[in-house]
């Protein structure tokens, strides 16, 4: 029996205690992946910018940047034909849940122990007869949330969700969607180096690592076969 691995989309809290990580894993995985490398423009230090390429190489201030979409596709179809426990919330709610979770993603969500320190601050500023009302908490207290891509074993990226544009295609008698497709806009994460994302840090450098020993893996077989030419 074949086994396949389903990608996902996992948002996770930047508290220990919270919130409750958001799981999407897609019922089908997307059919393609569009990937873009974004590379800052070149600086140089002359004047001129073309007689500067002549004379030395020219420098970049930051590494390239990777976005990417793709169409995530959702059904109830095949849970609606089963008859078990399985089959009872697509049979209430259709895929609503899982369009439901991928929105909440769009949104800042802050976990438990920063809403008590938030609290907590606007609570001395009342004591201290420094707020105005509600007029002194202009300042959110949320964070945009983060989010891992996982794409396989080899692909586990940070991301920030860019995009998303959800096309409801079929509903029940209760007009739940039960089809429905997901274009999703994704961007990866920037990871200062002075970071509490531990667990996107972590993803990122698993990631590079990985790539810098395919990148090894390709050198040692372009080396194969131009041992092969060169014989040939």
């Amino acid at each position: 029996m074949a086994f396949f691995m389903r990608g996902a989309l996992v948002e996770y809290g930047s508290d220990v205690l919270g919130p409750i990580p958001n799981i999407v894993v897609f019922q089908f995985n997307p059919e393609q992946l569009s990937r873009t490398l974004n590379l800052p423009s070149a600086n140089t230090s002359a004047d001129d910018p073309e007689s500067a390429r002549q004379t030395e190489s020219a420098t970049t201030s930051a590494p390239p940047t990777e976005s990417f979409t793709l169409t995530a596709h959702f059904s109830a179809m095949d849970d609606l034909g089963k008859n078990n426990a399985e089959s009872a919330v697509p049979r209430v709610f259709g895929i609503g849940p899982q369009l439901a979770a991928l929105e909440k993603m769009a949104y800042p969500s802050a976990g438990l122990i920063s809403q008590a320190i938030g609290a907590a601050i606007d609570a001395v500023g009342d004591a201290l007869g420094a707020s105005d009302g509600d007029a002194s908490r202009a300042t959110p207290r949320e964070a945009s949330p983060r989010i891992l891509f996982v794409w396989g074993p080899s692909r586990v990226l940070p991301v920030e969700l860019k995009s998303m544009s959800i096309t409801e295609q079929e509903y029940d008698p209760l007009l739940n969607p039960v089809q429905a497709q997901v274009e999703i806009g994704l961007a990866v994460a920037t990871i200062p180096d002075e970071t509490d994302d531990i667990i996107g840090k972590g993803a990122l450098m698993y990631t590079n690592t990985l790539k810098e020993a395919q990148a090894l893996a390709n050198l040692s077989k372009a080396i194969v076969l131009a041992a092969d030419v060169i014989t040939f």
